[in-house]
């Protein structure tokens, strides 16, 4: 009978431990909150953004010399989670007429070093090698194992848009990375 009797004229609990109690559960709730975010932004919020691949505007068409090889960087958004990342990519533009223009990667398909322009030739020349190539891609010299290495592109109201792909190099075929 003494335990029931104690149990009855136990003091009520005092108004600050009840305070420090609802304190803590609603301090622990708001840092859950706040670490979930992140989480349910790159789950959710990962399937609506641009995802590095897609293409990408590049310029105008207009602006380019017809038969004249440009060199254009252009700037990709790219994201990984809820980080993203901005890339700048180098291409070769060859606009064959009004509505026909060709997008070159510079990597060249022999060992991957970067190639030029050589205007007093009219040929692309890739330091490392030597190979060779035509305004049209095809090799003329060197040990390049297949021409230089096209990427999509479209041409949408006069804007050039452009995917990036990297391609294996030093193979025959034209293998994406």
């Amino acid at each position: 009978m003494e335990t029931a009797n104690a149990t009855e004229t136990s003091p009520p609990e005092s108004t600050r431990r009840r305070f420090l109690k609802y304190f803590v559960g609603l301090f622990s709730s708001l840092i859950g909150a706040a670490l979930a975010i992140p989480f349910l932004s790159a789950v959710i919020g990962g399937s609506s953004r641009s995802k590095a691949g897609d293409f990408s505007s590049v310029g105008s068409v207009g602006s380019l010399p017809v038969g004249t090889p440009v060199d254009i960087a252009y700037t990709e958004m790219g994201s990984d989670a809820y980080l993203s990342q901005e890339t700048v990519h180098h291409i070769w533009v060859v606009k064959r007429s009004a509505s026909d223009v060709v997008v070159y990667s510079p990597v060249c398909p022999h060992l991957g070093c970067r190639y030029d322009w050589d205007p007093g030739d009219s040929t692309f020349k890739c330091p490392c090698h030597g190979s060779v190539y035509k305004i049209d891609g095809t090799v003329v010299a060197g040990p390049a194992p297949r021409p230089l290495d096209t990427l999509p592109s479209e041409i949408k109201q006069g804007t050039l848009y452009v995917k990036w792909e990297q391609f294996k190099v030093g193979t025959p075929q034209k293998t994406q990375v």
